[in-house]
């Protein structure tokens, strides 16, 4: 049994070494392993437009991106691996709202300039190096 004194040591120093390796493997995460996950190198002026469209337009209303967003419509954190360029520029560029499987999609009608830089970040967006997530959906034969 410990003492009074010999329990609040064994608390702070546990207090306190708990706390330096947090402090340890937080400076690792945001020196090592962020930047190099992130491809900070490849952000553009291109990625920075497209996000700040993504963000002004509220996309984030409907889809999912990092797992982060509503989930009435899909997620796109991985759209320009499974679609392509040329369907997301289709999606972004029609001026006639559709309705894949039954969910309503907001026709923007973008410019080829705008829909380039959304491209852009979806690009960036799927070159991020997310650990597995979301997990490849199983093929059934």
């Amino acid at each position: 049994m410990l003492s009074k004194s010999q329990a609040r040591t064994f608390f702070l120093g546990g207090t306190f070494i708990t706390f330096a390796i947090f402090l340890g493997l937080t400076w690792n995460s945001l020196v090592n392993e962020v930047p190099e996950q992130t491809n900070v190198h490849n952000l553009t002026e291109a990625v920075v437009r497209g996000k700040t469209l993504w963000e002004e337009n509220n996309c984030m209303g409907c889809h999912t991106i990092f797992g982060e967003g509503a989930y009435y419509a899909p997620e796109l954190t991985k759209v320009y691996e499974r679609r392509g360029e040329a369907y997301i520029k289709a999606t972004l560029m029609t001026d006639i709202p559709w309705a894949p499987r039954g969910r309503k999609m907001v026709a923007y009608g973008f410019s080829e300039d705008k829909a380039n830089d959304l491209v852009e970040f979806f690009k960036w967006v799927n070159e991020v190096d997310l650990i597995g997530f979301p997990p490849k959906p199983k093929k059934v034969q």
